[in-house]
């Protein structure tokens, strides 16, 4: 599956989550949903991927980790606030580039529309 296909099938699921539960939630519930959906579809995903700092030759297990990685390759995390930030998008390039990653979704459900909290981010 190319990235276009898994990214339209990863936002399909937010929109069924979306559509369910509506904004108000915290975050960890729309992310256990929109889990439970990717496992649905058949597509490879983990939760809370921890992700290494890597500085110099020294691995650092320091606590970041990404909320999903759907099929080793699509970094998605997961808000729900008032509005997304700059920090979100950096939260999300930093990972990114941790992973080794191209692609990430920055799913903010804590919009009356979930067309409004979706930003696609290409390193």
């Amino acid at each position: 599956m190319n990235v276009n296909d898994l990214t339209g099938t990863i936002i399909g699921a937010a929109f069924k989550v979306h559509s369910a539960l509506g904004p108000g939630l915290l975050e960890s519930s729309y992310k256990e949903c929109l889990y439970y959906e990717i496992m649905k579809t058949g597509l490879g995903v983990e939760k809370e991927k921890g992700l290494p700092l890597v500085y110099e030759s020294v691995r650092l297990d320091i606590g970041y980790r990404i909320d999903l990685l759907v099929a080793g390759q699509i970094v998605v995390e997961i808000k729900a606030v008032e509005k997304l930030c700059d920090i979100h998008l950096a939260q999300i390039l930093t990972y990114l580039k941790l992973s080794r990653c191209r692609i990430g979704l920055l799913l903010n459900f804590n919009e009356v529309s979930m067309k409004n909290g979706i930003k696609r981010v290409v390193l």
